[in-house]
């Protein structure tokens, strides 16, 4: 392996030590494996933070980043659990960004993409700003789903804030989902997505949404790392194209999510090819891997894709550098 360890086995699995970059901050274990995808019950994972951080500390990883989406609500709690387990504690989001493409037949066509950001301003950046809007926005669009799902299924908007757990700033579709569950309508939250919730789909309502440059440019100017999350993911339409991959290294992205279990290892090895083009025309690209965890939420386990001390080093450096 080189920037990243990629993990299938169990997380308690043995990896080789990888050395750290020269000036790694020496509070980071320069063997150690750090998850930078995790989510709580802040957002819309299933374990709250006092649940969740013994667990990581428990699969052998040296530290993780809170990303849950479009919130920083966590942060201060989530900083003062991984100081009590000896981990060392990235902050950060995950926020939904709309992606326009044409398709096959001609047809504009727009697809939700993901965008990690690390270390920002959470109070008075624009970023910031933009994103509290945009969390304003989630409890209408999440009732107005509720609303025509109730017109078929046995449905209240009561039975989805029953799902959301506690100091949870965003009900969105995943709470639908577990709603839905609770309600014997589907077996799990896949199901839920892939038979009621996906995009397209008659109960589906838009959400607002930052386009993904302009998303980068926003973390940047927060003083921030954004790293695209699993961009060859088909769960929400096409892969995003390498081409405008490129433009968002253009516009200040940082790294590439290439380890998750939604990129094949075809895709992997397309998204590496593509790293190296840019490192070859002078751009710098990190590569991480993480688990995407949300609990219950979904099969992902904490440390099965991981990213290692130098790249977490080199985070570090860039966020010390835009200071």
């Amino acid at each position: 392996m080189t920037q990243t360890e990629h993990r299938n086995s169990a997380p308690h699995a043995k990896q080789a030590p990888q050395p750290a970059e020269p000036g790694a901050p020496e509070n980071l274990n320069p063997a150690g494996r750090y998850d930078l995808h995790i989510h709580s019950a802040i957002s819309d994972g299933t374990q709250s933070l006092a649940e969740l951080v013994p667990l990581i500390a428990r699969a052998g990883l040296a530290g993780f980043a809170l990303t849950d989406h479009d919130t920083t609500a966590g942060w201060v709690q989530a900083a003062q659990l991984a100081d009590e387990y000896g981990l060392d504690f990235l902050p950060g989001a995950e926020f939904s960004c709309r992606y326009r493409y044409t398709d096959g037949e001609g047809r504009s066509r727009t697809k939700t993409i993901h965008l990690l950001a690390y270390g920002f301003d959470p109070v008075g950046s624009e970023l910031a700003h933009r994103v509290e809007a945009i969390r304003a926005s989630r409890a209408g669009r999440a009732q107005a789903i509720v609303q025509r799902l109730a017109a078929d299924y046995p449905l209240t908007w009561d039975d989805v804030l029953a799902q959301v757990g506690e100091g949870n700033t965003a009900v969105g579709r995943p709470h639908i989902a577990d709603a839905l569950v609770a309600a014997g309508v589907v077996a799990d939250r896949s199901e839920a997505f892939a038979k009621l919730l996906y995009t397209g789909s008659s109960y589906y309502v838009p959400q607002d949404a930052l386009g993904p440059l302009e998303a980068v440019r926003l973390v940047r100017e927060a003083g921030g790392v954004p790293v695209i999350a699993h961009p060859m993911s088909t769960m929400r339409g096409p892969a995003l194209s390498l081409e405008y991959l490129g433009l968002m290294v253009d516009a200040g992205l940082a790294g590439v999510e290439v380890y998750h279990r939604e990129n094949s290892p075809e895709d992997r090895a397309r998204l590496l090819e593509f790293i190296e083009r840019q490192r070859a025309a002078g751009r710098e690209v990190l590569v991480t891997g993480s688990s995407d965890y949300h609990g219950a939420g979904k099969p992902n386990l904490l440390g099965e894709n991981t990213t290692d001390a130098a790249t977490m080093a080199r985070i570090r450096e860039q966020l010390a550098a835009q200071q």
